[in-house]
């Protein structure tokens, strides 16, 4: 259906309201980091050919049984900046990482698994860099404001703006090329006032300039 583009984004939770909403214990982070070792190398069993048991670092199958599989290799990228583990993981199982979109935060913590890949013994080129944006996307400066007035709630409009970038797609277009300068190979964007479908005709011209 997908074509090929699809990925498994996976992460070991950070929302306690979340985990509560859906009756979903909250432990400690290091067990939550644990379980993500063990959910990626399960998910490499069972995508894997063939229904042959599995013994591996992190967890034992006596069969790999799942129907149906994907077509071809399902990307893991892994979300979180934590650095002494979840970039670590990243490093050693995952096939990408998805990092904040502020340019000085995301250098440093590509440094950071750039490191952890050489403890590995991984090829750091190996590893796509991904990058979660929360961009405020108005059609002109004018738009841009309204929105920002709407969605600021109690934040100050200019530290709210700051935050999510605020401004017209051509800005954020400029914005996109800089962190690709960076080795972002995608960005991923949650639009905070994303509403319906139509919405996205805001972000065309991010597309129509590449």
């Amino acid at each position: 259906m997908s074509g090929g583009r699809a990925f498994c984004g996976l992460g070991a939770g950070w929302w306690l309201r979340e985990h509560q909403a859906y009756g979903l214990d909250f432990p400690a982070a290091g067990e939550r980091l644990d379980r993500l070792q063990v959910t990626i190398e399960t998910l490499r069993a069972l995508w894997a050919p063939g229904t042959k048991a599995y013994n591996g670092r992190y967890v034992r199958l006596p069969e790999t049984t799942c129907y149906p599989r994907p077509v071809g290799d399902v990307p893991i990228i892994v979300g979180g900046s934590g650095e002494r583990r979840t970039l670590r993981i990243v490093a050693e199982q995952a096939d990408g990482a998805n990092l904040p979109s502020n340019p000085k935060t995301l250098l440093k913590k590509i440094g950071i698994l750039h490191e952890h890949c050489a403890a590995v013994g991984r090829d750091p080129e190996t590893v796509e860099i991904t990058a979660l944006d929360l961009p405020i996307i108005g059609t002109d400066r004018e738009d841009v404001a309204v929105r920002i007035e709407r969605l600021r709630g109690r934040t100050p409009a200019a530290a709210f703006a700051a935050r999510h970038h605020a401004g017209p797609a051509d800005d954020h277009a400029r914005r996109y090329r800089e962190l690709a300068a960076l080795g972002v190979g995608t960005v991923f964007l949650s639009l905070p006032d994303l509403a319906g479908a139509d919405d996205l005709s805001r972000c065309a011209p991010l597309f129509e300039r590449g």
